[in-house]
């Protein structure tokens, strides 16, 4: 007696219904072995998924500059279109964060653009820090349109003398 061959699913997921296997020929020729083998119940299974899922445009990612002196690290970064009030900057001793969003202020519409290269919309950017920096003496400067963030390194060399008070 000849062994059938178990459906592709059978064989995809190791079911045990059938003891029989498809060769690689049959699968890679797009099922018409598998297709005549099958029987006419696994031929036809329809099967309708609703996809609930909102796509979201994912963020732009901002460029950037990051560089380091004896002393700070620099992260430098193009934010021109971006008003403060839009932009965020979360600084931890080992991570920055820069998020932000440029409006889209043109009269244009898709048809009359020649070029359309200039990114609009939101942007983030998390830069993970080579070296711990003290968060409190941060600085942020905005000139042009150029941000630049000078974060001071953190110093473990560092020692101060503790006097001891008695009573």
């Amino acid at each position: 007696m000849a062994k059938e061959k178990r459906s592709l699913f059978e064989w995809l997921t190791g079911g045990t219904a059938a003891d029989n296997d498809y060769s690689f020929e049959d699968l890679e020729s797009g099922g018409s072995s598998y297709a005549s083998k099958t029987p006419a119940k696994e031929k036809h299974l329809n099967i309708a998924i609703e996809d609930t899922t909102v796509a979201e445009e994912p963020d732009g990612e901002l460029a950037v500059d990051v560089y380091q002196t004896p002393t700070h690290i620099i992260i430098k970064a193009m934010i021109a279109g971006v008003r403060p009030e839009d932009l965020d900057v979360s600084i931890t001793r080992d991570m920055v964060t820069l998020r932000g969003k440029r409006e889209r202020h043109t009269e244009g519409t898709a048809g009359d653009f020649f070029f359309q290269e200039l990114y609009w919309g939101s942007f983030s950017r998390t830069i993970i820090l080579p070296q711990e920096v003290e968060i409190e003496e941060a600085e942020a400067t905005e000139k042009h349109g150029l941000l630049s963030i000078k974060l001071p390194k953190l110093d473990k060399g560092r020692q101060a003398k503790l006097k001891i008070k008695s009573n």
